[in-house]
């Protein structure tokens, strides 16, 4: 594990990360989702794309990253955009894992690979909108007692600057990124994902000009297991 540091508003960032296969010139970016660190990243992609360097990137608090403040998705962009001008190597694409994903497009790469990303707003569950009308008829009579009962398990255990960057990026609508992206895409996606589901990659696959959309089999993190047929597809794809 290494560590850069850099200024963004007046706040000193440590940003953790790994190196892989430094002694090549061109590298990929790994960008983890929400709740999640670079190490599931490392594990999935650490044996493949070994011509290519790997930099595995804990974003501003996750893993063993700092934070300092409430943060949106294009703070988190210009954060990492700040932490790629550290490195010499040439950045031939960036890969983002759902919340990762919308950061991987807000960096406008040459290449771009989207794991289940976030960016499409879904319809919620019928629990869930009873849970946030309850909220919001009893916030009056105790906010902090009802935030631990309603709190999203996504959001459960952060503080609160996290979680006011929680609620920041967590219903974000990415239609125009999406429709604005110019280079290449490449999307691969769960076939069982309920946190993002398979209608939600159609829909990006069809907003992005120049994109290939790959359903393969599993959930959420469908990708710790087929990261070959990831580097396949990757390699080998040409575009029109």
């Amino acid at each position: 594990m290494a560590a850069k540091f850099l200024s963004y508003e007046g706040f000193e960032y440590k940003l953790s990360y790994d190196l892989l296969n430094s002694q090549n010139k061109k590298a990929l970016l790994f960008l983890h989702g929400w709740g999640s660190n670079k190490e599931v990243m490392k594990k999935a992609f650490g044996s493949v794309f070994k011509n290519y360097a790997h930099i595995y990137l804990d974003m501003p608090g996750f893993g063993k990253s700092n934070h300092h403040k409430p943060l949106t998705t294009q703070d988190y962009a210009n954060i990492t955009q700040k932490f790629l001008q550290q490195f010499d190597f040439e950045i031939e694409a960036i890969f983002g894992h759902s919340f990762g994903g919308k950061v991987a497009t807000l960096l406008n790469p040459k290449k771009l690979v989207l794991l289940s990303s976030a960016g499409i707003i879904e319809k919620k569950p019928l629990i869930v909108k009873c849970k946030i009308t309850l909220y919001k008829l009893f916030k009056p009579f105790g906010a902090k007692r009802l935030k631990k009962l309603f709190i999203s398990s996504d959001a459960k255990g952060m503080d609160e600057a996290m979680y006011q960057t929680f609620k920041n990026v967590v219903d974000e609508d990415f239609t125009q990124h999406f429709q604005s992206f110019k280079g290449d895409a490449t999307i691969f996606w769960g076939k069982r994902d309920t946190a993002t589901t398979l209608k939600s990659g159609e829909k990006i696959a069809a907003l992005i000009p120049q994109s290939r959309f790959y359903p393969l089999e599993g959930n959420h993190y469908f990708f710790l297991h087929h990261s070959n047929t990831i580097e396949k597809f990757y390699q080998n794809e040409t575009f029109d």
